[in-house]
């Protein structure tokens, strides 16, 4: 069930500190030939701070990234132009079964769908044309938001005005894979153990008073 807040708001932030988000599932997950990526530390790095201070870390945002955001609601009336869909929307949802991790759709489609919308630079939107497909960090957002919310698929979009018309918007419908979630819910599970843990080992060693009895059985448990 998703929480009341608005997206972007203060207390929209503040419900995600400290927890795994859909858009960060990918980092999570991140793999080398030789074991976990650098992105999965940084982002175990930022939760247990957040976890600590009780802040969300401060985001970068550049003109693309600024533009992206601003675009987001003309893009999302092309869509339900293009497609007679009509999007309700959404804010942050916890998942169903796992604790501190969640997802914030773009919105919602009818009973079953979601939508996920990105406006990115002209370079990534033409790559995004001539693939027709979308590119695997997304599906991965994607199928975490459809295992928060129980729907069975999102249409992904990417626009970009600035295109001719006939090129401004590409939509590609992600079904949602029970066997992908059942991998993601794993490898997410064992990332929340370890910050957990980590969070404990840091607490112990350098604030011993604010831990309780039986706390460490209790994360191991």
């Amino acid at each position: 069930m998703s929480t009341d807040v608005a997206q972007g708001s203060p207390e929209w932030f503040a419900e995600r500190c400290g927890k795994v988000t859909a858009s960060r599932v990918a980092d999570v997950i991140a793999r080398t030939k030789t074991g976990w990526g650098a992105s999965r530390a940084n982002y175990m790095a930022q939760l247990v701070a957040e976890r600590l201070t009780g802040t969300v870390a401060e985001s970068y945002t550049n003109a693309a990234m600024q533009w992206g955001t601003d675009m987001e609601p003309e893009a999302r009336k092309t869509y339900e132009f293009f497609t007679n869909n009509k999007v309700e929307p959404a804010t942050f949802v916890p998942h169903r079964s796992i604790a501190d991790t969640g997802a914030s759709p773009d919105g919602y489609v009818g009973t079953d769908g979601l939508v996920e919308i990105k406006c990115p630079i002209t370079a990534t939107h033409i790559e995004t044309l001539l693939a027709g497909s979308v590119a695997g960090k997304y599906v991965t957002q994607i199928q975490w938001q459809l295992a928060c919310t129980g729907r069975q698929w999102c249409d992904y979009v990417s626009f970009d005005p600035r295109m001719p018309a006939t090129m401004s918007i590409f939509i590609k419908r992600v079904p949602r894979d029970d066997a992908m979630i059942a991998s993601l819910e794993a490898d997410v599970t064992d990332f929340l153990n370890e910050l957990r843990l980590t969070v404990h080992r840091l607490r112990s060693k350098y604030e011993p008073e604010s831990v309780e009895p039986g706390e460490l059985l209790a994360l191991a448990g």
